[in-house]
C-alpha cells in the first residue's frame, strides 16, 4: 500500500470485526491516511497487537476494545470507549461477519441462521443506532458529513446453493443500508450510510473452501476465480480502498448505494 496522504486526517473510525482479515486491512489503511482507529473484536488479543503494530509507525493512533457485536450493552460500552479515546467518531465501518456454516435447505438449522443472524444483521443495526447521536454531532462540525460503511457481500447480491442464511442476511444489510441513509438525509443529518460488496477475498472466510478442496489453497483460490471476469481472488486491500473513499469527503455525495468488488462478476 501507497504511503498517506491524508485523505482521512481528522476523522475517528470504529471497526468491527478487525482482528484480521478485511477489518485488520481497513484499520491500517484508514490510519495511515490520517484517523484514529477504535479496532473491536471478540479476539481481544488480535486487536490488542493491531493497535500495538499501528501505534508503533503512527504513535496515538489506535484503540483495542474486545466486542461481542450481538450484544447491545457492549456496543454501548464500545462506542462510549472509543469516543472518548478518540475525541469523538465520524466513521463508522460494521466489518464483523461470519459465513462459516454451509447448509442446504433439509439440513439447515435454527441455530445456523440465529447465529448468522446476530452475528451478521443485528449487528448493524445495533452499531447504527448507537453510533448515530455520535455521528450526527461529528457531522454538525464540518462539510464532509459523517460515514457509515456497511460490509455486506456479493452474496447479498446474487445467491448460491447451501448458503441460505448468509445470502438472506448479507441481502439484509443491504436493504437496511439504503433505509438508514434515507432516514438519515430526510433529517438533514448529514450522515451517509452505503454498502459494500465483496466478492471472494484472500481472508479466513474462504477457509471453508479450502477445506473442501483438501486443503489446498491454490486449488480452492483457482476453483472459485473461475466465475469472475478478472480471474482471481481479491486482496484485502481491494476492499480497504473502498472503505477509505466512502470514510473521505471524497464521497460527501454518495448515500444508499452499493458498491460491488467483486472482479466483474455480477456485471455477467
Amino acid at each position: 500500500m501507497a504511503a498517506g496522504t491524508g485523505r482521512v486526517a481528522g476523522k475517528q473510525a470504529l471497526i468491527t470485526g478487525a482482528a484480521g482479515g478485511l477489518g485488520e486491512a481497513m484499520a491500517w489503511m484508514l490510519a495511515r491516511e490520517g484517523a484514529k482507529v477504535a479496532v473491536t473484536d471478540v479476539n481481544l488479543e488480535g486487536v490488542e497487537a493491531l493497535a500495538a503494530a499501528i501505534n508503533a509507525e503512527i504513535p496515538g493512533s489506535a484503540f483495542a476494545f474486545q466486542h461481542d457485536v450481538a450484544k447491545e450493552d457492549q456496543w454501548v460500552a464500545v462506542i462510549n470507549g472509543a469516543v472518548e479515546a478518540m475525541g469523538g467518531l465520524s466513521i463508522l465501518v460494521n466489518n464483523a461477519g461470519v459465513g462459516d456454516v454451509l447448509a442446504f435447505v433439509e439440513q439447515d438449522t435454527v441455530a445456523c441462521w440465529q447465529r448468522q443472524f446476530e452475528i451478521n444483521l443485528l449487528s448493524i443495526m445495533l452499531g447504527c443506532k448507537h453510533a448515530m447521536p455520535h455521528l450526527r454531532a461529528a457531522a454538525a462540525k464540518g462539510p464532509g458529513g459523517a460515514s457509515i460503511i456497511n460490509i455486506s457481500s456479493i452474496a447479498g447480491l446474487a445467491a448460491a446453493p447451501g448458503m441460505g442464511a448468509y445470502n438472506a442476511t448479507k441481502a439484509g444489510v443491504w436493504m437496511y443500508t439504503k433505509t438508514v441513509a434515507l432516514e438519515a438525509a430526510k433529517m438533514d443529518w448529514n450522515v451517509r450510510c452505503n454498502s459494500v460488496h465483496p466478492v471472494f477475498i484472500k481472508t479466513p472466510i474462504l477457509d471453508p473452501f479450502i477445506a473442501m478442496a483438501g486443503g489446498d489453497e491454490a486449488k480452492a483460490h483457482e476453483r472459485l476465480s473461475r466465475g469472475i471476469p478478472l480471474k482471481r481472488i481479491g486482496e484485502p486491500d481491494d476492499v480497504a480502498y473502498c472503505v477509505l473513499y466512502l470514510a473521505s469527503d471524497e464521497s460527501k455525495f454518495v448515500t444508499g448505494a452499493e458498491f460491488r468488488i467483486d472482479g466483474g462478476m455480477t456485471a455477467q
